[in-house]
């Protein structure tokens, strides 16, 4: 089952959104990601890997925004990969 967290607010909401991804962590996934409007442009950064790589793949990529999405997944199709990662 996937699990999807949203955020807006007035500060960097990319911490909220890990921290809500870390709370889901339970459930089980195979990829993980975060993505968010930066600058007008949608930014996102996605994993295979546990939420805490997640977490540091976005701060070394500077995903900060105070609008986002992160998601977890069960592939249902395709293969568990970082290109079929959502969001």
């Amino acid at each position: 089952m996937c699990g999807i967290v949203g955020a807006i607010g007035a500060r960097n909401i990319t911490p909220v959104l890990v921290e809500g991804l870390k709370r889901l962590e339970y459930r089980g996934y195979d990829s993980c990601g975060v993505a968010v409007l930066q600058d007008g442009q949608l930014r996102r950064s996605r994993s295979t890997q546990r939420v805490a790589e997640l977490e540091a793949q976005a701060a070394s990529d500077g995903i900060s925004s105070t609008l986002g999405i992160a998601h977890t997944r069960w592939a249902t199709h395709g293969a568990p990969a970082v290109h079929n990662a959502h969001p």
